[in-house]
């Protein structure tokens, strides 16, 4: 990769027209899978972001069933998230600790699938229109156009991107998120990912805000991949989290 990420923040800003993303097709996958085999894996767990925004479910799955032909003793379990970003990386993370725990495919695979409705993204930007400009507005189409000097708050529920209502400075929408993360955990726990593009300064204020609401177990800071960055659009800051019981 020649185009930095800062760089190719600094060009978004000025694209008329947005490059495009592609998913990996099943011969990648089948690659993947035989690479894992080779190793001696006789259980892989697939896990992917939501099959309504990419095609990356769909040819994990065709890649299974060639897996099956050749390899008939493998199991492989693939996974739609229903979602993206860190809020599908959590569900990595947590699947790779239960499997290096020791467990077996159907409990990582139960445990990745109880996660999935109670696994919440929430982020903030500037504008709509790279999410609009690369067809992943979803149910938020509504607010395009109307949208001047007011924050949108943008969520996923069952795979596609919803408005949960706008700000009108980025403090507000930083307080609106705290707020509705902490009505959502409640008098529980959480494990969060602060997400940014760009935007590391902004990303902290809203940490700050929602720790001091919710008891954080466990978080970290990352910065969205320029083919995440592509749709969101630069200074987009939010976080990706879970409830957690005790």
């Amino acid at each position: 990769m020649t185009v930095k990420r800062d760089e190719f923040l600094a060009w978004l800003t000025t694209a008329r027209f947005l490059p495009t993303t592609a998913s990996p097709g099943p011969g990648d996958y089948v690659e993947a899978y035989e690479r894992l085999v080779e190793e001696g894996h006789r259980e892989i767990i697939s896990i992917h972001m939501t099959s309504s925004g990419s095609g990356a479910y769909q040819a994990a799955t065709v890649a299974r069933s060639m897996m099956q032909e050749k390899y008939p003793d493998v199991k492989i379990e693939v996974i739609d998230t229903r979602n993206v970003s860190l809020c599908q990386g959590w569900m990595a993370i947590e699947a790779a600790r239960a499997a290096l725990a020791g467990w077996n495919l159907e409990a990582v695979a139960a445990k990745v699938r109880s996660m999935i409705p109670i696994t919440r993204m929430i982020q903030t930007a500037d504008t709509l229109k790279y999410l609009y400009m690369g067809g992943r507005i979803g149910k938020a189409v509504h607010l395009v156009g109307s949208l001047l000097n007011i924050k949108p708050l943008i969520s996923m529920e069952d795979g596609i991107i919803v408005s949960l209502g706008v700000a009108r400075s980025r403090q507000g929408a930083y307080q609106a998120m705290a707020q509705k993360v902490g009505e959502i955990v409640g008098k529980g726990k959480a494990k969060i990912a602060y997400v940014h593009a760009g935007a590391q300064e902004e990303v902290e204020k809203l940490k700050k805000l929602v720790e001091s609401k919710v008891e954080v177990v466990e978080s970290f800071i990352a910065e969205l991949s320029p083919a995440l960055a592509v749709h969101t659009g630069p200074g987009t800051a939010g976080l990706c989290f879970y409830p957690i019981e005790g």
